[in-house]
């Protein structure tokens, strides 16, 4: 009987090679898939890919198939959730992540995702707290620690123009554009 999942070798090699511009990411992962439909990982990094391409409807279907698959993947939940958010959709990525929240309170996905809900609320200073404590706590990931410090730059460079006085546009302000500005085509869904 075939194995269902891919080895953890099979999983670094095509981990390695994803790092590589000459690398063909998505036929190598489809290849991959049809071996080993049922590895949500697979799917998780199908929808990385889709992602970083500006394929939005592939990144999202592959995304939430490997959710679906494996509803306790935290990461791919949070990426996922992540995705939609930056896609506009703020209710769809707080029904995603809701899982994420029941977490301890030094889980750092479920602070990150408390910090997204500020965000969304536009109380900027309680989401760049809950940012800060989530990198603190986040060992495991700089690429996503990288992505928040990006976020938290936009979210400064806005309050230090509102503290300053200067006129800006609500529709520019809101936590919906900013994640649409900063992060849409993102490549780093570690």
């Amino acid at each position: 009987m075939p194995e269902q999942y891919a080895t953890d070798i099979e999983i670094s090699e095509l981990v390695a090679a994803l790092g590589d511009p000459a690398f063909d990411d998505v036929p190598a992962l489809s290849a991959m898939l049809a071996r080993y439909p049922e590895d949500a990982r697979l799917h998780f990094m199908l929808g990385s890919v889709f992602a970083g391409q500006s394929r939005p409807i592939e990144a999202h279907a592959a995304m939430t198939r490997a959710v679906e698959l494996a509803p306790d993947f935290r990461l791919a939940r949070y990426q996922l959730g992540f995705f939609e958010l930056t896609s506009g959709e703020a209710n769809r990525a707080l029904s995603t992540w809701g899982p994420l929240l029941t977490a301890g309170d030094d889980d750092y996905l479920r602070v990150f995702v408390e910090g997204m809900t500020y965000l969304i609320r536009d109380e900027f200073a309680d989401a760049i707290g809950k940012f800060e404590r989530g990198i603190e706590l986040n060992t495991e990931n700089a690429p996503m620690n990288d992505d928040i410090r990006l976020l938290m730059g936009q979210i400064s460079q806005l309050d230090q123009k509102q503290g300053a006085g200067q006129n800006v546009d609500h529709e520019q302000t809101s936590a919906t554009s900013i994640l649409l500005g900063q992060f849409s085509g993102n490549k780093t869904l570690n």
